[in-house]
Parts: structure tokens; sequence; C-alpha cells
């Protein structure tokens, strides 16, 4: 069974990753594994090592602690019930475009997105 916590990081390693324009491929190249480990890892089904995951945090130019933001026993609970809205290579695209928009522009976006949201 996997554990919670291996869930949420390898879904913050998917996220960084899609963030970052990276395929499976590289960020394996880049930390020295096969993209099956990758893919291991991203959906929990291993745990990744300490070192792997500084390896990881490198490669992707993040602090180990993205990892692990987020994490709480009341947010994983929630995690599972609302299932994983990021998973969706649509809504992922939407998010890295989103912030590729210049900050004035993405909060004139975000602004309208909550107007028009209410009004649905």
């Amino acid at each position: 069974m996997k554990h919670p916590v291996d869930m949420h990081v390898g879904k913050r390693i998917r996220h960084r990753r899609w963030m970052v324009g990276m395929t499976q491929q590289q960020l394996a190249d880049k930390v020295g594994i096969k993209f099956q480990q990758i893919q291991k890892y991203e959906t929990g089904m291993n745990r990744v090592s300490a070192s792997r995951l500084w390896d990881i945090a490198d490669a992707v130019e993040v602090p180990i602690s993205f990892f692990f933001e987020g994490l709480s026993e009341g947010a994983m609970a929630q995690e599972e019930l609302a299932g994983d809205i990021l998973a969706d290579k649509e809504a992922l695209a939407l998010v890295r475009s989103y912030y590729a928009i210049p900050e004035p522009q993405r909060r004139r976006l975000f602004d309208l997105a909550k107007v028009l949201s209410e009004v649905a």
C-alpha cells in the first residue's frame, strides 16, 4: 500500500518537473537513473531516499523542503478526497502558462477568474 507521504512527495516531484518543462527521461538523466524509476517515485509506488531526493531537488532547482510543502495530516486527508487536479495535463499546462504571464497581467487574470467563478 502506498504511504500518503510518498504519494505527496511524488506528486510534488511531478508538478515541479512539469513546471520546469522537463520530461521524466530528462530528469532521470540528470539524476543518473532510469525514467521508469522517476515514474515509480511520482506515483508513490517507490519511496525516494534522502540522497535521491537531494539529487532531484538539485536537478529541478528547488530546496528539499519544496517536496514537503502542504503536508500535514489534514492536508493528506483532503488531498485524498479532492483527488489530484494537477495530474490532468491540461490543468498543469494552464498553471504553467499562468505563471509565464508577467505579474501585473497575471494579477488581473486572477481577479477576472475569481469574478467569473462567483458568477457560475
